[in-house]
């Protein structure tokens, strides 16, 4: 907008000259003057309401925006200069018209519009005539803002008193910004050195062009937009934000500014422009705009203080922190969230650290608008002037209550089990810290109960987890409730509690704690959908402070007597003693020193003959293992086999006998040395495991000993853990010419319905059978029997444990086909077994 006043007089004139359009038309007139902010006022108008002057302006304003959008759309810079006093645009708005009014250099100054008050009344023109008359009486006011501009002009006319030896083009190649200047037909007529280095054009290609001429269509465009928007305005505009090449081909932010160039005679000259490089200015705006979009979106509160503490600004999410609106805090001091819960000492020490420092960080406890106290977590950090003065503070502030919520469920999940809502290990070791403490000095005793339940992993199998989980949650209930606020019961985990008893001052009083506990699984568990069930449970009892002053010694020993009353039946409870201790402890050294034995080589193997009952003649070996320990010592079989099924290594160590035993057997074959069959014992987990036909066939392979050569000893025991699949091995090793034999033979199931389907070879009558025979009545009609029984089923018969003459003459009387046994030879080492091979063998 141009800001020349209009004077009164001029004012007057245009009155007048509205009153007599208005008189002529038999219509209302109004003339509307453009403002700073892009709006009309009315600067004179007759026979108009006030509701209509504002829906003109409202018209006048929309229209000079579409006409300013439109403008985008000119490719001509000629599109936008107009010869004055010919003014031909209108545009119309339902029954008004209105006329655009521009000062001499194009610029708006506003409209003169013409229009119906009254629908009903007929206008005493026709709608051509009104447009001509609205036209001329445009164009009259136009040529006097025409005069009253040149009359302006003259007002500042200055008279140069001094020549300065400085040159405009001179003057303007000392700017870095780029300065350029077009003619009112958008030619540029002078640019400076930084335009030419940045458009890396020279003086000569530019002068005497348009943008259309120089750049790309869309850029030109772009230009053209901006110089129409200062001419119509008729001031300095900034054209625009824009990335671009400055100097160097550098990538930078440039920003236009362009004014339009008036003649004293009013009339355009032309338009300057200046583009500077803004780049840092806008990196700056960029980050004040982003640290204002994280104070606003931040999910913590922020509040700015003065000097003196009085609250000048608030960001972020205060108000969902602490409920107050802004205007409710501007002004005030922070002592509105006063929670009463910190003392003087706390705030004197607080300002200390905040004025010494300038920065204060911890938790408080403020107070919300509703009158809640919650816990915050505050840091206040000083912001400094330019002489290292505090000239505000800063308050980042955040919600600790879902944290604090949080905090308290995860420590009772910490210390609690989730199913049985019964404390856990960790809580359970704890309390029994805190109960040996107070034992201590009251001088009473403690008791550590350790509760396993009896083989509720057939629960588990036989109705699911989820159904065991009602059982153990029923369980804990009855605990709770059998002892009460007496002890303190804790679940371990699976199916193992413990109990603490304090205060036990008799024997009695153990023995009837221990009783209720029995009680309650007297009562069946009633099963959803299956039933009722009985458990039992195995109990280990601990006590303070002779077996054990720590809460860990307790639970250990109360674990290891719980183990013992297992091993003595279960469903009952066993004491702890210190041989308990004695024995867990030979029993973990020897699973470690079981560990490294194979990559030891303290496992060897030994072989004891097998012998026909009538010829004397070898007819095979039984491979044994052996174990010598360097710190253990010499280890029996009977003690390190279970072990090794226990922690799983047996898989590993029955494959290396195997292999051992193939490969002696291979090494004797080539030697010429007839041995018949080499038997290895084969352990219940390895038959139970799917490729263990696949691990006899690659180590047959690896070896090269024949299949005929081989002869495995399998227990009752292990034959009847899986028929089917046990079944289905043993027919495949069968049919690979594997001799198949039951072990131990009467001390299992003694099934005859698996050896008759079982492609059985031999049974081994076992040597408790054989121990007492011939005087023992009942062994020896078992033998009897057992071998009556084998030669019914077509299977050969072999007894183990042979020791004496007497004993080896009535198995041969009783048509037993072979015997081992120390009466032949005792177990050993293969170079030891040479005279086995000679021919005839005798004893």
């Amino acid at each position: 907008m141009i800001e020349i006043d209009v004077s009164d007089t001029q004012q007057v004139q245009w009155g007048s000259s509205i009153d007599m359009l208005a008189r002529v038309s038999g219509c209302s007139v109004a003339l509307l003057r453009v403002g700073h902010d892009g709006c009309f006022d009315v600067l004179s108008a007759t026979r108009m309401s006030d509701a209509s002057l504002e829906r003109l302006c409202q018209n006048c304003t929309q229209q000079a925006f579409s006409q300013a959008s439109s403008s985008r759309a000119l490719l001509n810079p000629q599109d936008v200069i107009r010869p004055i006093a010919a003014n031909d645009q209108y545009f119309e708005v339902d029954l008004s018209c209105s006329m655009p009014i521009y000062w001499p250099s194009q610029a708006l100054f506003g409209y003169l519009c013409i229009t119906q008050e009254n629908p009903q009344t007929v206008a005493t023109l026709s709608k051509a005539d009104l447009r001509l008359l609205l036209k001329q009486s445009a164009d009259s006011m136009e040529l006097d803002l025409s005069k009253l501009y040149r009359d302006y002009r003259k007002s500042f006319q200055r008279n140069t008193t001094e020549s300065l030896n400085v040159s405009l083009q001179q003057f303007i190649d000392a700017m870095k910004e780029h300065v350029w200047m077009k003619d009112a037909d958008g030619r540029y007529i002078f640019v400076n050195q930084s335009v030419e280095m940045a458009w890396e054009l020279s003086q000569q290609q530019i002068l005497g062009h348009t943008d259309e001429e120089l750049f790309p269509p869309y850029l030109a465009q772009q230009f053209i937009e901006g110089d129409k928007a200062s001419i119509t305005k008729g001031v300095q505009v900034t054209a625009g934000e824009c990335k671009g090449l400055d100097i160097g081909n550098v990538e930078s932010w440039l920003e236009t500014t362009k004014v339009p160039v008036v003649s004293d005679a009013g009339e355009l000259a032309g338009i300057i422009g200046i583009s500077r490089n803004i780049s840092t200015h806008k990196a700056a705006q960029d980050q004040l705009e982003l640290a204002s979009r994280v104070f606003e979106n931040s999910v913590e509160g922020v509040l700015i203080t003065d000097v003196d503490g009085v609250i000048v600004d608030a960001h972020g999410a205060y108000t969902e922190i602490t409920g107050f609106d802004k205007s409710e805090l501007i002004g005030h001091t922070p002592r509105v969230f006063s929670s009463g819960r910190h003392d003087k000492a706390f705030f004197e020490s607080f300002w200390q650290s905040l004025l010494t420092s300038g920065k204060w960080h911890g938790e408080i406890w403020n107070r919300r608008k509703n009158g809640a106290v919650f816990p915050q977590l505050l840091t206040i950090s000083a912001v400094y002037g330019d002489e290292h003065q505090i000239r505000y503070f800063v308050a980042v502030f955040a919600d600790l209550s879902t944290q604090k919520k949080n905090e308290a469920e995860l420590a009772h999940l910490a210390f609690h089990d989730p199913l049985t809502k019964l404390p856990n290990r960790m809580a359970v070791t704890s309390r029994l810290e805190q109960e040996i403490r107070l034992a201590n000095r009251s001088e009473y005793q403690l008791g550590v109960i350790y509760v396993d339940v009896d083989l509720f992993k057939q629960v588990n199998e036989s109705f699911g987890h989820v159904i065991g989980d009602e059982v153990l949650v029923e369980l804990s209930q009855r605990l709770t409730l059998a002892l009460g606020s007496l002890a303190t019961i804790a679940r371990l985990g699976g199916d193992e509690f413990a109990v603490i008893l304090p205060n036990i001052e008799s024997s009695d009083m153990l023995l009837l704690r221990l009783s209720k506990l029995q009680q309650v699984f007297e009562r069946p568990f009633m099963l959803t959908g299956h039933g009722p069930v009985r458990l039992t449970a195995s109990m280990g009892v601990a006590l303070y402070p002779q077996d054990g002053r720590d809460s860990s010694t307790l639970l250990v020993n109360a674990d290891a007597a719980m183990h013992r009353a297992k091993q003595d039946g279960r469903n009952n409870y066993a004491f702890y003693t210190q041989s308990l201790t004695y024995e867990s402890v030979a029993h973990l050294k020897l699973q470690s020193a079981l560990h490294d034995a194979l990559a030891q080589d303290a496992f060897y193997l030994v072989y004891q003959p097998k012998v026909d009952c009538q010829t004397k003649a070898l007819n095979g070996f039984e491979a044994l293992l052996r174990w010598d320990d360097p710190v253990l010592g010499s280890i029996s079989p009977v003690i390190f086999i279970p072990v090794a099924e226990k922690i799983g290594l047996i898989q590993e160590v029955g494959r290396w006998v195997l292999q051992q035993a193939c490969e002696q057997g291979v090494l004797w074959l080539a030697e010429g040395k007839d041995f018949g069959r080499i038997a290895v014992n084969v352990a219940g987990p390895q038959l139970q495991r799917r490729n263990f036909v696949n691990e006899v066939a690659d180590v047959l392979k690896d070896t090269g000993l024949p299949a005929n050569c081989l002869e495995l000893e399998v227990t009752e025991s292990c034959m009847m853990s899986d028929p089917e699949s046990v079944g289905s091995d043993l027919i495949l090793l069968a049919e690979m010419g594997i001799m198949l034999s039951v072990d131990d033979f009467g001390t299992g199931y003694s099934s005859l319905n698996y050896l008759k389907k079982l492609p059985i070879n031999k049974l081994k009558i076992d040597q408790s059978f054989v121990r007492d025979i011939p005087e023992d009545v009942n062994n020896t009609a078992i033998a009897k029997a057992v071998i009556a029984l084998g030669h019914s089923l077509n299977l050969r018969v072999i007894a183990e444990g042979v020791e004496t003459p007497e004993q080896a003459q009535f198995l041969a009387d009783n048509g037993c086909d072979e015997a081992q046994g120390y009466l032949y030879s005792k177990p050993k080492k293969s170079a030891e077994l040479e005279h086995f091979f000679k021919a005839p063998y005798s004893l």
